[in-house]
């Protein structure tokens, strides 16, 4: 009996071995996209008051959670019974992404951003300013979920040809590590500001390096938010354009003669715009009828 009862616990020992060791292969395997993911959620989470910061982070946050826990099962079903589908859906998130991408490039040359940037300086009540952030994170949960379904997919790639325990196992790690590394990077970023003030208003004037180092930061957040807004910006197209060139050997062969991340960023840049022009088309349409 108490033989039986050890041999569990090697096979359980052996078992989170196992998945330990595909863990880290997963985890290097999806690395490029957990960078794309914090530029974008970066850019995503960026623009809030400063109170308000923490709290729609947050929230966002526990969107990425409940995104995992839809995604999770869904993918090791579709795995196991029709793995035919997950192309498709890559596919469809693809276009999406780029789409948003595009929409992000649009408005900065848009000729209308003056009147936008007047409409934000006219006061807005609570209601107002909580309805705006609830559209904000709406959208940063939706991305977040395209991007999610990709990291879930390239992890499950990595452990497709091992047991299921392994692959519960593994993938599952992978998912909710990649929210917790990527939204508290971002929740450090986005308060980058506030422990500058902080370490100003301990130095005084008594602690001139402190006091230096802080104003360092509270000037450089805006730039690190710009900066990040661009990378965000590209990853959408970076991500978008991977998913097509992986999954359609043909653009392989005919962008071929150029660097694989210039190929991505072209295709996810054209497939952005083409989603643009039929958002646009449509909308022409839809107000002449």
């Amino acid at each position: 009996m108490s033989v039986g009862f050890f041999a569990v616990f090697d096979d359980i020992a052996t078992l989170l071995d196992d998945a330990a060791v595909m863990s880290k292969v997963a985890a290097k395997k999806t690395v490029g996209i957990l960078g794309d993911d914090l530029a974008v959620n970066a850019q995503k989470a960026s623009g809030f008051a400063a109170s308000r910061e923490l709290p729609v982070l947050w929230a966002i946050t526990k969107g990425s959670f409940k995104n995992k826990l839809i995604i999770l099962p869904l993918a090791f079903l579709l795995s196991a019974f029709a793995p035919w589908a997950i192309i498709p859906i890559l596919m469809m998130g693809g276009i999406y992404l780029a789409y948003e991408g595009a929409e992000k490039v649009l408005e900065y040359f848009s000729p209308h951003t003056h009147n936008t940037d007047k409409e934000e300086l006219i006061p807005k009540s609570e209601e107002e300013i909580l309805e705006i952030e609830k559209k904000k994170v709406k959208s940063a949960i939706l991305t977040d979920f395209i991007l999610s379904i990709e990291i879930v997919i390239m992890a499950l790639g990595t452990v497709i040809e091992q047991t299921l325990p392994i692959q519960i196992i593994v993938v599952t790690l992978v998912a909710f590590l990649a929210t917790i590394g990527v939204y508290g990077i971002v929740a450090l970023l986005v308060r980058m500001d506030d422990f500058g003030f902080k370490l100003i208003d301990i130095a005084k004037d008594t602690k001139p390096l402190l006091k230096k180092t802080g104003e360092l930061l509270v000037k450089a957040l805006p730039k690190v938010i710009r900066v990040l807004t661009f990378l965000g910006t590209l990853a959408m197209f970076l991500v978008a354009g991977g998913i097509f060139m992986h999954n359609l050997h043909q653009l392989h062969e005919w962008l071929h003669f150029i660097p694989s991340i210039l190929g991505e960023l072209f295709i996810g840049g054209v497939v952005g715009f083409i989603a643009v022009s039929f958002q646009i088309i449509f909308l022409k349409i839809k107000n002449l009828s």
